[in-house]
């Protein structure tokens, strides 16, 4: 009875805690303005089942993607095995869905086979992340914490897989030797050939047995609370962040009500405008981003596909859109952690604009939607950006003094460029 005790204790802190930490997280999004992502329910949904859950955005890079489905598909097939874990755990029983026979056989030896495959993949992506080093995994944005939490949850895995195998393999040989409480039941492909490296005491297969049990099943509750404070949050966020993405044409940009009413009333004075939105032009900090963006930052894999791809990036300016992202939760946690400590509404005189992101990143974009073409998540660095350029431009009036010139030309001449209309075929004359 202690050891039933003590599991529900540990299984329903761990459950209050992840939900604590969730509440916070939606309380972040929420500070980000309202935006319409409910529409064409249908397309949604498949959209989310084509790209998160079909995962078809990840097969442009064949390779990590075969290894990415092997570890997503263990990690939600493997975890099904909770469910009988935390069955036995509140009632003391012990596999208790052994009486299924043949096919509970069948599913633990299926659960072997992913588990062992997880193990490999996971140290192939060690193995490419600190050994071949690849660029991607590279950048200014790419820190000490950023590297280590992606190895944190690489080496975390392989141990829970390691203590899975490991658990069967003793269960596997006290099941042999007709121990008291273990049933005959499961199928053992992958740990029958770590049975013969075992202790044959009984006693201490037995704490080999149960110490792995308790390993794993807490393993698997700490894993859950370390999601918040992890870019794997993305197991959880990839789902809604799909079905909420946009929908729209790459490069297609929203107008501003207010600024739209403005030039049809100066177009038609008989123009009655319509109620325009509040706030701001564009985004200064987050709470100027809508609920979609914020949303984004948390769901960022920091996986690196959209900056490796940027052309900005790639001519060596200082845009990177993974570190957009970034830098857009690292706010967005900070204003949390101000509203948590002094209340809503206080003011730390930082911003998203300038104290994260910089005037450079963002005039450094092409806004050619690569990034978002190349995200395996839907996510939409390109948004924030234009936000980020419409502040400064309608708030501040702060541009790159080329561009100054170039909006200036636009206006006097109807084109980007110092020559009056008059102008236009004089190169003509000359060939």
């Amino acid at each position: 009875m202690l050891a039933q005790i003590i599991f529900i204790i540990i299984t329903l802190a761990a459950f209050g805690l992840f939900a604590f930490n969730l509440k916070k997280v939606i309380r972040n999004i929420r500070l980000g303005r309202p935006a319409d992502r409910f529409d064409q329910p249908q397309l949604r949904l498949m959209t989310m089942l084509k790209v998160a859950f079909g995962q078809t955005k990840m097969f442009f890079r064949p390779i990590p993607a075969i290894l990415h489905v092997v570890v997503y598909a263990g990690f939600v097939i493997i975890n099904i095995e909770v469910l009988e874990i935390m069955i036995d755990g509140v009632f003391g029983t012990h596999r208790i869905f052994g009486g299924l026979g043949s096919f509970y056989n069948a599913l633990i030896g299926s659960f072997e086979l992913l588990a062992i495959g997880v193990w490999i993949a996971c140290a192939i992506f060690l193995v490419r992340r600190n050994v071949l080093k690849l660029r991607r995994f590279r950048g200014v944005e790419m820190k000490s914490w950023p590297r280590s939490d992606a190895n944190y949850i690489l080496i975390t895995e392989i141990l829970l897989m390691t203590a899975f195998l490991l658990m069967n393999a003793a269960d596997a040989k006290l099941q042999s030797i007709g121990s008291a409480h273990y049933i005959t039941a499961g199928s053992f492909p992958v740990s029958q050939y770590l049975v013969p490296f075992l202790p044959g005491s009984e006693s201490t297969l037995i704490l080999i047995e149960r110490a792995c049990w308790w390993f794993h099943i807490i393993g698997i509750l700490v894993f859950l609370n370390y999601l918040p404070y992890s870019k794997h949050f993305h197991i959880l966020f990839a789902f809604p962040n799909t079905y909420f993405s946009n929908l729209e044409p790459k490069g297609e940009f929203n107008n501003m009500s207010s600024v739209t009413n403005e030039v049809k009333a100066m177009l038609d004075p008989s123009f009655t405008p319509l109620p325009a939105e509040e706030g701001r032009f564009g985004a200064k900090d987050v709470n100027d981003l809508t609920w979609v963006n914020l949303m984004n930052a948390y769901t960022c894999t920091e996986c690196g596909r959209c900056t490796a791809v940027c052309p900005a990036n790639m001519t060596g300016k200082l845009l990177s859109p993974r570190k957009i992202m970034m830098d857009t939760r690292d706010r967005m946690e900070e204003v949390g952690r101000n509203i948590d400590k002094n209340g809503a509404g206080f003011e730390d005189g930082k911003s998203l604009i300038d104290d994260y992101i910089s005037r450079e990143e963002i005039w450094a974009c092409t806004s050619c939607n690569a990034c978002t073409n190349a995200c395996p998540v839907n996510i939409d660095p390109l948004a924030i950006i234009m936000d980020l350029r419409r502040y400064a431009v309608m708030e501040e009036s702060k541009v790159p003094g080329s561009l100054n010139a170039m909006l200036g030309n636009i206006e006097n001449n109807g084109a980007p460029w110092k020559y009056a209309p008059a102008d236009r075929f004089n190169w003509a004359e000359q060939n």
